[in-house]
C-alpha cells in the first residue's frame, strides 16, 4: 500500500532562462505562448523556440507531484506511460532514485512527453506541453492499476494525461469502500472542466490563472478549494476557510513550485495531518524550491521544510 499514488504525467523539460526583452519577442511572435504561471497543451514546438530552451531535466506534473510527496516522507507510487526513448533521459531511474516507486510505469512506442519552459527574469515560467508517451495513459491502462489506486490514502490527479481514463477512474471511487482522497490539480486548465465537477473529487488545487478560467465551474464545488498566488497568500475556502502566507524566499526560478504545494500537501494529508498544517507545509515547499533551478532536483526534503515551519 502506498500513502500517495500520482496518476499523470511524467515529462522531459526543456528549460531555457530568458532576458524580458526575449519573452517578449516571444509573444510577439506566438500568441498561444502561455501567460506566467501558465500550461497550454500543443501539438507542436516551432524549432525558434526550442532552439532557445538549451537546458534538460525531468518533469512532468505527475512525477513532479509524485516526486515531492516522496520527499514529504511517505511511501509514494507514480502511474504514467514513457516512451522508448526513456533510458535516454534517464527518467524512470530520476523519478525511482528520489524514493518513489515506478513499478507500475508502462513503456510505450515513441517519444516520452516533453515540456518546453520559458523562465523570465522574474523567475516566472511558461509551459508549453507535448503530450508524447503521456497520451497512452488510457482506460485500459488505468483500469489495470486499479488496484494500485483503490489501496491509496490519497490520489493525485493533474490534466496532462487523457481525460477518459480519468473519469472512468473517478466514476469507479464514488461509491468504493475507503476510496481514497482526491485531490485533483486542474492545469493545463483547458479541458479540466469536467475533472474540477466530478463527486468523486475532495481537494482542488489550482493557481490564480486556473481558477480565473475554471471559476464558474469551482463556483460549484462542494470540496476543498486550495488557491495559490505565487508568493502571495495561499486561499483555502470550502468546510474550511482561511489563508496562509508562504515564507519570504528570493525566487530564481518558479517552475513546477505548484507541483511541489500539491505533492506536499497530498503527503501531509495521508497521514492524518489536518488542513492548515498540511497547507503550510505545503506553502513551506514550494516556496523554498523556488530558490533552486529546475524541479525535481530543487524538491527539498521533509526535513528541510520542517524546520521551516
Amino acid at each position: 500500500m502506498h500513502e500517495v499514488v500520482s496518476l499523470g504525467s511524467v515529462n522531459v523539460d526543456h528549460v531555457g532562462y530568458l532576458s524580458d526583452d526575449a519573452v517578449a519577442a516571444l509573444e510577439g511572435r506566438y500568441d498561444w505562448l502561455p501567460e506566467p504561471g501558465e500550461t497550454v497543451a500543443v501539438d507542436a514546438v516551432p524549432g525558434d523556440l526550442r532552439d532557445r530552451l538549451t537546458e534538460v531535466s525531468l518533469g512532468g506534473k505527475g512525477a513532479n507531484q509524485a516526486v515531492a510527496a516522496a520527499l514529504a516522507g511517505v511511501e509514494t507510487a507514480f502511474l504514467g506511460c514513457v516512451g522508448d526513448d526513456e533510458a535516454d533521459y534517464g527518467v524512470c531511474r530520476g523519478i525511482s532514485d528520489r524514493g518513489v516507486d515506478v513499478s507500475e510505469v508502462a513503456r510505450v512506442d515513441g517519444p516520452t512527453g516533453s515540456a518546453y519552459i520559458v523562465v523570465d527574469e522574474s523567475a516566472e515560467n511558461r509551459i508549453t506541453i507535448l503530450a508524447g508517451a503521456n497520451a497512452a495513459v488510457d482506460r485500459a491502462y488505468v483500469e489495470s492499476r486499479l488496484d494500485v489506486v483503490e489501496n491509496a490514502s490519497v490520489l493525485l490527479l493533474q490534466n496532462e494525461i487523457p481525460t477518459a481514463g480519468t473519469l472512468w477512474l473517478l466514476d469507479r471511487l464514488v461509491d468504493a469502500p475507503d476510496a481514497p482522497t482526491v485531490v485533483v490539480d486542474p492545469a493545463p486548465a483547458a479541458g479540466a472542466e469536467p475533472l474540477v465537477t466530478h463527486e468523486a473529487v475532495d481537494v482542488v488545487v489550482p493557481n490564480a490563472t486556473e481558477f480565473a478560467h475554471l471559476e464558474p465551474e469551482l463556483a460549484a464545488f462542494a470540496g476543498t478549494l486550495v488557491v495559490t498566488h505565487g508568493g502571495d497568500l495561499v486561499s483555502v475556502s470550502g468546510p474550511e476557510s482561511f489563508e496562509v502566507a508562504p515564507p519570504a524566499v528570493d525566487p530564481v526560478d518558479t517552475t513546477g513550485a505548484g507541483d511541489i504545494f500539491t505533492g506536499y500537501l497530498a503527503a501531509t494529508l495521508s497521514t492524518g495531518g489536518d488542513l492548515r498544517a498540511a497547507v503550510e507545509r505545503a506553502s513551506t515547499a514550494a516556496a523554498l524550491s523556488t530558490e533552486s533551478e529546475g524541479v525535481q532536483p530543487a524538491v527539498p526534503d521533509a526535513e528541510t521544510v520542517d524546520a521551516r515551519c
